[in-house]
């Protein structure tokens, strides 16, 4: 039997700092999403996107040793390839969308992306999807009617360019679970911002117009802020269960409608809240579902020793 002096992993853990580094995330992505706002349509979606990753390199810079030692396979090579003309798609249509649509909506529709690694992971991976996390999805999916609500107003482009984003970051967050089972998350992390770089170089090039230094200054702060969000919300899950941070993500909603009325005039809709909560709901369902199944098949009976 384990000594009585070793303490579980969750005794170690702390439930405040998770939720304080959670909303530290959910202001670097709201700020993420108000610095693309504020560039707008003046420079193109395209090129917005480029900027934002090339100048996103720097932070490559300690990640190229651990990728030339990976060794990649060509099986490797094609994933990474597969997954960066994804979220090179998902990248373009999401700057487009901030241009066309508000600040909300493009929040909330942006959680449909794990109802569809759910799909996704059915359809290719074999994952069984049970009678509970089916209905989930079809909460989430019934919360994106009530933001469109086709029928009862125009469904814009944007709308459209954010079904695609959030089904093209799917696929993309599907071949990297494959991926992370066979490298290290910094290979994976540092490979998404090459290809992504390099995806996106000719859309950019086609429609490339001059940038000031205000605007390149702007898409700097988006590189900054989103790698500084992904720190954090890696922070938070290390510091606190999924059961903790995940209903913190809520906020990051509230946060961004209550930025683009008060910033950019765009008049709060409860609709796209209650829609998004309905998604945001059923997201931490089948993120704290998937966390319980796996805890019980780590977790050893009582009989068995515990290390």
């Amino acid at each position: 039997m384990a000594s009585s002096s070793q303490a579980p992993p969750e005794a170690a853990q702390n439930p405040v700092a998770g939720v304080l580094w959670m909303l530290v995330t959910g202001a670097c992505f709201v700020a993420v999403t108000a610095m693309v706002k504020t560039v707008g349509s003046d420079v193109p979606p395209a090129q917005s996107a480029f900027l934002r990753y090339a100048l996103g390199l720097v932070f490559v810079i300690p990640m190229i040793r651990p990728m030339l030692r990976a060794k990649l396979s060509r099986r490797a090579l094609r994933l990474f390839t597969l997954r960066g003309a994804a979220h090179t798609l998902g990248v373009i249509m999401w700057f487009y969308a901030m241009t066309q649509i508000p600040i909300a909506e493009v929040t909330a529709m942006n959680y449909l992306s794990p109802v569809y690694v759910t799909i996704l992971a059915a359809i290719f991976l074999g994952e069984r999807l049970a009678a509970r996390r089916i209905i989930a999805v079809g909460v989430a999916l019934l919360g994106a009617l009530v933001i469109l609500r086709p029928g009862f107003r125009e469904v814009s482009p944007g709308h459209l360019a954010m079904l695609v984003t959030a089904l093209s970051f799917a696929l993309g967050y599907l071949v990297a679970k494959i991926m992370t089972d066979e490298t290290s998350p910094t290979v994976v992390v540092g490979m998404l911002s090459i290809t992504v770089t390099i995806g996106l170089a000719p859309f950019a090039w086609w429609v490339w117009v001059p940038v000031t230094w205000e605007q390149a200054a702007w898409l700097f702060g988006v590189a900054v802020f989103a790698t500084a969000g992904h720190f954090t919300m890696s922070m938070a899950f290390q510091a606190a269960p999924l059961t903790v941070t995940q209903p913190v993500t809520f906020l990051q909603l509230v946060w961004a409608t209550l930025l683009g009325a008060l910033v950019f005039g765009e008049p709060a809709d409860i609709w796209v809240m209650l829609g998004g909560a309905l998604i945001i709901g059923a997201v931490s369902y089948i993120t704290l579902r998937e966390a319980m199944l796996k805890r019980r098949h780590r977790t050893p009976a009582v009989t068995e020793t515990k290390l």
